[in-house]
């Protein structure tokens, strides 16, 4: 048996996280734990931000991103927070740099604990989203589903956040929409190579708007950080809303989304501890604290 690591379960907006701590060992979540951790009730996560010992100078942590599915992701802001959150109440810091599979995150723990994550740069080149062919304008590809003379949902803006999202445009409610049955189709469709997050967005005013999100190996979400980022980077490059948007997510909280003028995306939102334990890396086995303790991870 893998000797058992500390995890904490968390949540950003509702986006089921689990933060565990591989620091100083060896270790990597198996898909197989991650999956069987998934499958049960009480551990059910979207994704798991395993922290690990810095591989870059200057860096405060190498964290790799595990999805409900095993696969790995390139970011979550969502979880990001809760790490941030985690270890800000075990170090005493407020600031940190990540490094992930998308890059290097900045993040930091404001005075009112909310905690604001710079996302970096969108790209928006057909390359780098990536899809399977060129399309020289991204803010609306040619893509539906539904009756070709009627279609469900068509012409989404796509971009990449550090992992690709599509972004359907929608004048009605988000929740009029049977996301779980299209998400699984749209996220496996052929123009996207590395699958995508799936989102419908409706815009309520040149400042807000409201979105929902099949994410990619996780499936339906409460929230997700990075496609809140896309859709309000979309929204802003279509000429719907400014550069600063408040997102509100399923669970009913709101985003607060910055599109600087230097291309760098800020995300600002809430983070949540739930309870902690340990758990094997190899199997998914866990053991829940017996009473609430100071998250270490």
């Amino acid at each position: 048996m893998t000797h058992p690591i500390p995890f904490a379960r968390m949540n950003g907006l509702g986006n089921e996280i689990l933060v565990a701590d591989l620091r100083g060992t060896k270790h990597r979540i198996a898909p197989q734990a991650a999956r069987a951790l998934a499958a049960r009730a009480e551990t059910h996560f979207d994704q798991i931000m395993a922290i690990h010992d810095p591989r870059t100078p200057g860096t405060f942590a190498h964290v790799r991103i595990v999805n409900a599915d095993g696969t790995e992701a390139g970011a979550c802001g969502n979880g990001t927070r809760c790490v941030v959150q985690a270890l800000a109440a075990e170090t005493g810091i407020r600031r940190f740099t990540f490094e992930t599979k998308a890059g290097l995150l900045e993040a930091f723990e404001r005075e009112d604990g909310l905690v604001t994550v710079d996302m970096g740069r969108p790209r928006f080149d057909w390359r780098d989203i990536p899809l399977a062919e060129e399309f020289a304008d991204t803010r609306a590809i040619e893509l539906q589903i539904g009756p070709i003379d009627a279609p469900i949902l068509h012409s989404p803006s796509v971009a990449s956040m550090g992992n690709p999202h599509a972004i359907f445009w929608v004048k009605d409610d988000v929740w009029s929409y049977a996301l779980d049955r299209f998400g699984p189709i749209l996220e496996n469709h052929p123009i996207f190579p590395d699958r995508a997050n799936i989102t419908i967005a409706e815009v309520t005013s040149r400042e807000a708007m409201r979105i929902r999100t099949w994410e990619r190996g996780a499936g339906l979400t409460k929230a997700c950080g990075s496609a809140a980022c896309a859709a309000a980077v979309s929204a802003a490059r279509t000429g719907r809303t400014g550069r600063t948007v408040a997102v509100t997510v399923p669970a009913g909280g709101e985003l607060l989304i910055e599109w600087r003028e230097d291309d760098h995306v800020l995300m600002t939102g809430p983070a949540e501890w739930e309870w902690s334990g340990t758990l094997d890396p190899a199997t998914g086995d866990f053991t829940r604290d017996e009473a609430p303790a100071e998250v270490r991870a």
